[in-house]
């Protein structure tokens, strides 16, 4: 009777187990299935975002992109330009009325294919609307250094969120900013060549006469900025700079730099104690390793480098890493035949890839179209 009883409970105990263990299994199981769920969920989420953010990037201009001359480009297209110059903006002839030019340098291309121009030798800041066949002076006009004139301006950047300007006033050692008709030194005593934007809210300034960048936190002048590349006396060391002209940052704070007397590209990254030679660097000469007297600069989102090589008569593209780089407008050497260049200096592009070049010594901008 005891080994019924107790066999009985062996049964019982054993019945018991078995459901608390189907249930535990189920109760997994079914766990598994919610988190496994869940995963792919997010997964989805991410991949359609990464999706429409590259669909938004290759089929329009970001609001970075926009905003700031100093955001990279969407390369993926751009690769090949028609070698025939359309001239967009002044043409051949020097002059100070509307419609002529005087050794433009810097130029800002935004979203509507308008043309902003230092044009420098008229000591003015020009502004060609699409199509127009003259231009409107919409800072500067007269050589001088009062609050509303400009003495030879070599950049400008646009600030479009704050509806701004903001100019190397290069004659007059400061950087001004303009806005709504109505000027304002930003940073004095400073031999500013170059000025940039990043999508952080910061301003590059390039000092051609301390051998240095600096940069500022946008409003915020009343100190002596921040060193961000160079600074280190005037030489051609990786930790040095002579004569920096155009910078050019990109997202991640790297500053490229055209280092002009020592005819090459520098590329500073962010909190980087020395640069690294990204273009040229190889004496100055006409070679694909070398450059000449460079000025404006322009990273794509590859990273690959677009420099108006000024002294060569060319535009060079050129591959970080890579020895030399390769000639993407200006083959045919200098001179007045509309494949030819003659003093690029300004360099930028439009939304759709069209490349733009300030022709300075044939006073023009012209434009070049993207064929593939």
């Amino acid at each position: 009777m005891s080994d019924w009883k107790n066999e009985g409970k062996i049964r019982q105990s054993t019945r018991s187990r078995t459901r608390s263990s189907s249930f535990n299994w189920k109760a997994i199981l079914i766990l598994i299935i919610i988190v496994v769920l869940f995963l792919i969920t997010i997964g989805c989420i991410t991949m359609w975002a990464c999706y429409m953010k590259k669909v938004e990037t290759t089929n329009n201009t970001t609001t970075t992109e926009i905003t700031y001359l100093t955001t990279t480009m969407n390369a993926s297209k751009f690769k090949k330009w028609n070698q025939t110059a359309i001239t967009v903006a002044g043409g051949n002839v020097q002059g100070h009325e509307s419609n002529p030019l005087s050794r433009s340098e810097g130029i800002f291309i935004d979203k509507n294919k308008n043309v902003f121009i230092a044009d420098r030798w008229n000591h003015r800041i020009v502004e060609w609307k699409y199509n127009a066949t003259e231009g409107q002076i919409i800072a500067g006009g007269k050589q001088g250094n009062e609050i509303d004139q400009l003495f030879w301006p070599t950049d400008i950047v646009i600030d479009e969120q704050n509806h701004s300007i903001i100019i190397a006033d290069y004659g007059n050692k400061r950087v001004m900013q303009w806005s709504n008709q109505k000027p304002q030194i930003l940073i004095d005593n400073i031999e500013c060549h170059g000025v940039a934007l990043d999508k952080h809210g910061f301003l590059y300034v390039s000092d051609w006469n301390k051998n240095e960048v600096r940069r500022w936190k946008m409003g915020d002048y009343n100190n002596k900025g921040t060193v961000v590349a160079g600074g280190n006396n005037r030489g051609n060391q990786t930790d040095q700079l002579d004569f920096p002209a155009f910078i050019f940052v990109n997202e991640e704070q790297s500053v490229y730099i055209s280092d002009k007397e020592n005819n090459r590209v520098m590329k500073w990254r962010k909190d980087a104690k020395e640069g690294t030679v990204v273009a040229g660097g190889n004496g100055e000469g006409r070679k694909r390793n070398q450059l000449s007297h460079p000025h404006a600069i322009v990273v794509d989102n590859l990273g690959q480098i677009y420099v108006a090589d000024w002294g060569n008569d060319r535009v060079m593209r050129w591959c970080e890493g890579k020895e030399e780089g390769e000639i993407v407008i200006g083959k045919n050497n200098q001179g007045n035949q509309s494949k030819q260049l003659y003093g690029p200096t300004g360099l930028s592009f439009d939304a759709e890839g069209n490349l733009y070049v300030a022709d300075s010594l044939r006073y023009q901008i012209v434009k070049f179209e993207i064929i593939s």
